[in-house]
Order: C-alpha cells, then structure tokens, then sequence
C-alpha cells in the first residue's frame, strides 16, 4: 500500500492507523501485510462506505488535520462528494519480518 513520502514516518511510528481511498476494487486484504518505506503494516479491516461516514476521529487516525484535507487527499483518483463510496482502511504497524 502506498503512502505519501511524508506520512511513512507517522504511519510505521503508529501515529497513522486509518487510510481512505478512491479504488474501484479493494487493493488490500484484511490480515494482508504490505511494505511501507523500510517497513510493514498490517490491514485490521477495511470497509466501502460513503465518504459521508468518515468521522472525526478517522480524520484524526489518517493524521489530517480535517475532512476536507482528507477529501483532497483521497481524490487523486477523482473528485470525492459526501455519497462517494471510499474504503475505508484500519491497519497497524508491524516489525518488519
């Protein structure tokens, strides 16, 4: 799964802990393990729902500092509305194996 280079360091710190993303098709497993930078994360869940369902505190744990940032973030793929459907993606950093 890719991050952008400046969120690797937050997301193998375990400071990042939710991304959202415009794909046509789920990209990752829940359990899967992907490479991030020099380390691995592991995908705990990952769900379609509207962007309208992206809370606060899943800003927070994508480590935006407000929806909206979010929004422009995740539509680098296309334009995202509140009925856009989104995956919605919790993972944990793990030591790399």
């Amino acid at each position: 799964m890719e991050f952008s280079r400046e969120l690797r360091n937050d997301v193998l710190a375990g400071d990042i802990t939710v991304s959202v993303r415009l794909w046509t098709r789920p990209r990752v497993k829940e359990g899967g393990r992907y490479r991030v930078g020099l380390g691995v994360i592991e995908i705990d869940a990952i769900e379609l729902v509207p962007f309208a369902a992206i809370t606060r505190e899943d800003v927070r744990r994508a480590g935006e500092r407000d929806r909206e940032s979010l929004r422009q973030r995740a539509a680098h793929a296309g334009p995202i509305d509140e009925d856009t459907l989104v995956y919605r993606i919790e993972f944990h950093a793990v030591m790399p194996g």
